[in-house]
């Protein structure tokens, strides 16, 4: 038996908005410490990694490790049924083995919604992912991140991030013309508005700015948004959710301007 109910429906909603387009079938893998998600996209140029920990939710039972395959389009579907702040109940029993039910409870009208969606035969491919020190970290209000990965777009199909002791640079260049933002290593660390880098090494890097533009789409996660980069190695795009669980997305480095454009 697993059964996880959270206090509120928009959680999920956020969370399944902000990948659905990315990925389209996904295994859960349930334990008792979390709920976790990893899977790349079509095109296996982005990783979507998903921790949701015990302590998101307001009751939470898995009586052994499941793993339910789930399509997120239908999931989104079924999460439009609820309202935001109804409260949101996943269950699956292993008498029903093929089966995943959600219900959505609005305590204000004393009614509940049942949806049962068909769940899928997935492979999960558990890519090890390992545990790197990066050269470049860089913490910034998600908004953001979300306006310069938005304004950089109007120009370019290529994100091309620089950084030094002196700051980070985020540019893009096209045909039609080019954009430059520069962030300078902020005095005030408390400020929350503020971007804080931690640079040991100088890094240059380009990424594709539609993948960059998908993963803004899980702003509505945290107020902040944590980069991680190295030379040569995929980018870390980290929304922190309650700080209990987080979602990462990881995305390869263009190698020339031909990879990875439509």
């Amino acid at each position: 038996m697993f059964e996880a109910k959270l206090a509120n429906a928009a959680l999920l909603k956020k969370i399944i908005d902000s990948i659905k387009d990315l990925v389209t079938d996904a295994p859960f893998d349930c334990s008792e410490q979390a709920v976790c998600l990893q899977a790349m996209d079509s095109s296996h140029v982005a990783l979507v990694s998903l921790k949701m920990e015990v302590g998101l939710f307001d009751t939470y039972r898995c009586d052994r490790t499941v793993n339910l395959g789930l399509s997120l389009a239908n999931m989104a579907k079924a999460l439009k049924c609820a309202n935001n702040d109804d409260t949101c109940e996943m269950k699956f029993d292993d008498s029903d083995a093929d089966t995943v039910t959600f219900t959505f409870c609005d305590t204000k009208r004393d009614k509940t919604q049942d949806v049962t969606m068909k769940m899928m035969d997935i492979d999960g491919e558990h890519l090890g992912i390992p545990d790197q020190d990066y050269a470049v970290v860089c913490s910034m209000p998600s908004s953001e991140f979300r306006k310069t990965c938005s304004d950089l777009a109007m120009f370019s199909d290529t994100l091309v991030i620089t950084a030094t002791k002196a700051g980070i640079v985020f540019s893009g260049k096209g045909d039609g013309g080019s954009s430059v933002i520069t962030y300078s290593q902020s005095k005030d660390a408390d400020n929350g508005d503020q971007v804080t880098l931690k640079i040991d090494d100088p890094v240059n890097v380009s990424f594709s700015i539609k993948y960059m533009n998908q993963f803004t789409k899980a702003s509505s996660l945290s107020d902040r948004v944590t980069i991680s980069l190295s030379n040569d190695v995929p980018v870390v795009v980290e929304y922190s959710i309650e700080d209990n669980g987080h979602l990462r997305f990881y995305l390869a480095p263009k190698v020339d301007d031909d990879t990875m454009d439509d």
